[in-house]
């Protein structure tokens, strides 16, 4: 049975803060009949997925938490990546390796010397997560970047992107006779980690008021003040309405609290950490809406998926970030302005017919496009195409 290498440079597995699009992709070829080494951080809970073993770099527990996005942390560990990911491949022979975000950069470097195919599985462009997160200024760093990333692309047999406008840019970019194939990080199977863990608390989270919810990073380009600025408008309205946010570091829960209470809104906004898959569920299924407020990017965020498959209405910004994805007949799309998504959230409440009509829409697209099918035979035409005749 073919066995692959797949490089994953990120805390795999965490059930807080997770890179489920890893654990999906490694999930599905593995169904498909993969054996698979996972190289990964030393931090992290380890999963049960048949045919995957597990290998993690030393733990540094004093460079932890490893912050979201492009960091100097990050930069250190993935020095140790490269080592286990050398002595890997003079040990093993692979069908191909699969590398994660900036482990391709490894894996270009490596390639000539071993030989082997490699996919490049980019779930962003490298350079605008350095604009989107703040990390620098500098245009000689970013254009570093952009130089790797499109080397990367080049070299790459195969370009798995997660959004089209990440499509466009690999297609624009991929030499011919090399493999692309855009697949969204649409699948959302129950993890199942190999240690038990202990069950999130339930949210303390009133029940006579109409629940508006907010699941994700709290991260600037989320765009979390707009969606504050907005429920602040929709309750002087609504007065039934609560505000609901999951997902942020402590540092960033005490940031939001306060900007609620600078806006007057104490014990209509409720924050809360970083919690598990299931608490998230069940707060959905509370909600009376969904919301993405997200302010720039261009990917996609995960949580849509799941959101179109579900029963909660959606109010996403009319952003590329998810006009590539959503129309006006799936969800409230709405300018992203306080005003635009208080009204958005209003309606999204108000008029249950129009809401039950979006849903119906949402769940036959996702049915259509996105569904676990459709997922699995994208994978595999992607390992057919470096490794014929795996999968």
């Amino acid at each position: 049975m073919a066995r692959s290498l797949v490089v994953a440079p990120e805390p795999f597995f965490t059930p807080r803060g997770t890179p489920f699009s890893v654990y999906y992709r490694t999930l599905v070829m593995a169904e498909l009949g993969m054996h698979i080494d996972l190289l990964t951080y030393g931090t992290g809970d380890d999963i049960d997925i048949p045919g995957v073993r597990t290998i993690r770099i030393p733990r540094f527990r004093i460079l932890e938490p490893i912050p979201v996005g492009p960091s100097f942390v990050k930069a250190v560990l993935d020095i140790f990546v490269t080592l286990w990911m050398f002595a890997l491949l003079v040990r093993n022979r692979y069908a191909f390796v699969h590398a994660h975000e900036e482990a391709v950069f490894i894996a270009r470097v490596l390639k000539p010397l071993f030989g082997f195919s490699l996919i490049y599985d980019m779930h962003s462009s490298l350079p605008q997560q350095l604009r989107n997160f703040a990390f620098t200024q500098s245009r000689l760093l970013t254009a570093i970047f952009d130089r790797l990333e499109r080397s990367a692309i080049r070299h790459a047999d195969a370009v798995i992107t997660i959004s089209p406008h990440l499509a466009a840019h690999a297609q624009s970019l991929l030499p011919p006779g090399h493999h692309h194939e855009l697949i969204e990080n649409s699948i959302h199977t129950p993890v199942q980690l190999r240690k038990q863990q202990k069950q999130n608390a339930p949210l303390e989270i009133p029940a006579d008021r109409k629940l508006i919810l907010y699941a994700g990073t709290f991260e600037p380009y989320q765009g979390l003040g707009l969606l504050l600025a907005a429920f602040s408008d929709l309750h002087r309205q609504k007065r039934d309405t609560q505000l609901v946010l999951i997902g942020g570091t402590s540092q960033q829960v005490s940031d939001v609290r306060r900007k609620a209470h600078d806006l007057a809104l104490d014990g209509r906004v409720h924050v809360f950490g970083q919690v598990s898959q299931e608490t998230v569920r069940e707060a959905t299924a509370q909600a009376a809406v969904v919301v993405s407020p997200r302010t720039t990017g261009s990917n996609t965020p995960l949580k849509v998926y799941e959101i179109l498959a579900g029963k909660t209405p959606l109010v996403a910004t009319r952003i590329s970030a998810h006009t590539q994805v959503l129309t006006d007949t799936e969800c409230f799309l709405v300018d992203p302005l306080p005003a635009a998504m208080a009204a958005g959230m209003a309606q999204a409440i108000d008029d249950t017919p129009l809401a039950q009509a979006k849903v119906t829409a949402a769940q036959h697209l996702y049915g259509n496009r996105y569904s676990r099918q459709v997922y699995e035979a994208k994978l595999k035409r992607v390992i057919n195409f470096v490794a014929p005749g795996t999968v």
